[in-house]
């Protein structure tokens, strides 16, 4: 069975299916943050979204996360390992992609075990 959670106009925010969630393409809401601080904020977003479709943090598998500028790399990594305990580190590959939106640095796309 395919549960769809939390419905926008363009899409659902999760798909859960055999016990493995999907969660699309996530940003900051403060856009005026550095790369650190807006990745921060996605990280508190996704700690509620998984709490909500049944998962945590802990539970990570995959990490695609997508930076406009490759050289504040090491920001958005402290960020992400000050949110993740070393034993929960799921796999992971940064992307640099020439934009993402206005003032949008990064946007980070997950799947988790329910």
């Amino acid at each position: 069975m395919i549960n769809r959670i939390l419905k926008t106009p363009i899409m659902h925010r999760m798909v859960e299916h055999n016990g493995v969630i999907y969660v699309g393409g996530l940003v900051a809401d403060d856009r005026s943050q550095s790369m650190g601080g807006q990745t921060a904020q996605i990280c508190e977003k996704l700690e509620k979204l998984l709490v909500e479709a049944g998962s945590d943090k802990t539970k990570l598998l995959s990490a695609m996360l997508y930076i406009t500028d490759m050289s504040q790399k090491g920001e958005m990594n402290e960020a992400w390992t000050n949110w993740l305990a070393a034993d929960d580190l799921p796999t992971r590959a940064t992307i640099g992609i020439a934009d993402l939106g206005e003032d949008v640095l990064i946007e980070v796309v997950v799947t988790a075990a329910r």
